[in-house]
């Protein structure tokens, strides 16, 4: 028999669900009869349901078993407006005793842990870096701060630092943990320990359309998430689409606070750290449906972001035709137990047609990394500095895609080992860093995760329009650094590509204090004798960035940045676009304003004046030092 949709039975009316700290899961889930757990209401939500989470503590995993067939009929998870709502994977542990040398211990069974015990559960993976010792994806707090694991349990009985330390041992039956909690009594106070994986995690694929909003997320023993393997974040989206991550705070994640990134297989983690083997998972998630109407296409905004010890938002192939915007991102990689790559407040394998915009990113170890293939990318209104490996590391890729109106202040600002890159209107104050590279990487169809070609990055075609360059970086104790050069890798300014024939397209920029021009630069413009300053600080009202730039505004050699200025990228042989196609006009600068049409300011303020420039509101001012000038 054929039937037609008109036969079908119309969708059920989306339903209200209510969660209670005093609620019980036995009840049906209204307001007036809440469940008690996230998980119980996720059990229950259908596509087009809202689930209203109230005031309290939840301690859980939430793992959604469905999420929504449209972006109409998504399913929401929100915390009731006004109130303070937090998800932990952690467990409150009391009966500490004290044993010797300001060292305390606490013995728990093992079936504390269920089927997951962090403190057995060793970081490893693709890429990652041990510094000579294990490490775990356990944790302790002590009041919300974070311990540090201990090689050993001598470093923990021996230490004479005032330091904050744990070391656990598991046997067949029990898991001790030994802590030096400083002059603290943990019993006393709120001692947590992690216990959970992740906090907000789809255990399967394909869990699409959903909404996260409103949140306290912390305390999560997240595995290591290399772009060869399932990267599970504190939340993440498993190989999904569609989802929204908005106005929450996460925290404390052992390796990644929000992953967009791959499922997971057979081969996760068998890559040797080879170029090769990221190729064969390119080729097995092709088969496994990575393309636009299955994947990606997220919005992750004004969320904030801290203390996760490899990556604020990470994602191989997976934020595919996304959005992170408005995201404040700080204290990543901050203990420096261990290393190695994939490790920045945003790292994005496949960043094809994603936006990113409007980040606030520091204190970090690298701020923005795109690697392989950010093809149609945006990088434009971020906010970067005090990161002490970069602000910006743009990694074998073929573009095009646009970097603009961004503000880079740390030492080093610019990684540029890619090709095809439009830079226009921004702030650099700190060194550039160029390096062709031979290995082979993908470039695709328009708009599309249809691989063209595969070939080395070559040709550094990239084009620097209207920027401003400042040179002899100044670091936060006022020392002065001075111009450092290691085989034409290094500098301030745009004169190092020279070292590489490269076919660079510049004109319109600005440089100040020793940095230097491209050769051949058209309406190049070097500011002798004036001191730009260059600072952030902190005021009653605000971030503000004092900038003294000198009397550039009637210096009349810029022309505006569009998709005709820029031509195309040399490999794919594409024009610089919009994500859906249309035309590119750099017309807004870093506040949105209108910029001159047809002499627009060079750098990222349009008609900036000489002082300070409020850049943001105090609410949105956290933790983490302000780099000086």
């Amino acid at each position: 028999m054929i039937t037609s949709e008109l036969d079908q039975p119309a969708p059920a009316a989306p339903a209200d669900i209510h969660v209670s700290i005093g609620g019980d899961d036995a009840n049906e889930g209204s307001a007036a009869r809440p469940f008690r757990t996230i998980s119980a209401a996720a059990r229950a939500a259908q596509p087009g349901d809202v689930v209203t989470v109230h005031a309290g503590t939840y301690r859980e995993r939430v793992d959604p078993p469905r999420g929504g067939t449209s972006d109409i009929r998504r399913i929401v998870y929100q915390a009731a407006p006004g109130e303070s709502v937090e998800i932990k994977g952690s467990e409150v542990v009391k009966g500490w005793e004290k044993t010797e040398n300001g060292v305390w211990s606490v013995s728990l069974p093992n079936s504390f842990f269920g089927d997951f015990n962090p403190y057995t559960d060793r970081i490893h993976g693709d890429w990652f870096t041990a510094k000579g010792r294990r490490h775990h994806t356990g944790a302790v707090y002590l009041d919300g701060v974070w311990l540090s694991e201990a090689a050993s349990i001598e470093e923990v009985r021996k230490s004479t630092e005032p330091l904050l330390l744990w070391f656990a041992e598991v046997d067949d039956v029990t898991t001790t943990i030994w802590a030096r909690f400083g002059n603290a009594d943990p019993n006393g106070q709120e001692v947590e320990i992690n216990v959970r994986r992740t906090v907000f995690y789809p255990g399967k694929t394909g869990v699409n359309f959903l909404t996260v909003r409103g949140f306290t997320m912390r305390h999560a023993a997240t595995p290591w998430a290399p772009p060869t393997a399932e990267q599970v974040g504190l939340i993440g989206t498993n190989w999904s689409k569609g989802w929204i991550i908005e106005n929450n705070t996460i925290s404390h994640s052992m390796c990644c606070g929000i992953t967009l990134g791959k499922y997971g297989d057979a081969w996760d983690n068998t890559s040797a750290n080879s170029a090769e083997g990221y190729d064969q998972t390119i080729a097995r998630a092709l088969l496994k449906g990575w393309n636009r109407e299955t994947i990606g296409s997220h919005l992750v905004r004004h969320n904030t972001i801290s203390d996760c010890e490899q990556g604020g938002i990470v994602g191989s192939l997976g934020a595919i035709f996304s959005q992170i915007t408005d995201n404040h991102i700080y204290n990543i990689w901050s203990k420096r137990q261990f290393e190695g790559a994939e490790m920045a407040g945003i790292k994005i394998h496949a960043a094809i047609d994603t936006l990113i915009k409007g980040n606030r990113i520091h204190s970090s170890g690298r701020g923005i990394w795109l690697d392989w293939m950010a093809q149609g990318a945006r990088v434009t209104g971020n906010l970067c500095y005090d990161n002490s490996t970069d602000d910006l590391f743009m990694e074998v890729n073929h573009g095009p895609y646009v970097v603009d109106n961004n503000i880079f202040l740390s030492e080093l600002t610019l990684r540029d080992w890619s090709e095809g890159g439009a830079f226009a209107h921004n702030l650099f104050r700190g060194r550039l860093s160029v390096m062709p590279q031979p290995r082979r990487t993908p470039c695709h169809l328009p708009h599309s995760t249809s691989i063209l070609n595969q070939v080395g990055i070559t040709k550094l075609d990239n084009r620097f329009y209207n920027n401003i360059f400042i040179g002899a970086w100044v670091a936060t104790d006022g020392s002065r650094a001075g111009e450092l050069h290691l085989d034409g890798l290094y500098g301030f300014g745009l004169w190092h590509y020279a070292e590489y024939s490269a076919p660079l397209e510049a004109g319109g920029n600005v440089y100040y204090t020793g940095a230097r021009p491209f050769e051949n630069e058209e309406n190049a413009t070097e500011m002798i004798g004036i001191e730009p300053g260059c600072q952030l600080v902190v005021i009653k009202n605000g971030l503000e960035l004092i900038l003294t730039l000198g009397e550039i505004g009637s210096i009349h050699k810029t022309q505006p940045v569009a998709t005709a200025l820029l031509g195309v990228a040399a490999i794919p042989q594409l024009p610089y676009l919009n994500p859906d196609g249309s035309a590119l006009t750099i017309d807004t600068d870093y506040f949105g304003s209108q910029r001159d049409p047809a002499y627009p300011s060079p750098g990222p303020f349009e008609n900036p004046g000489s002082g300070r420039i409020p850049l943001l509101p105090l609410g949105q001012i956290a933790e983490g030092r302000i780099t000086g000038g």
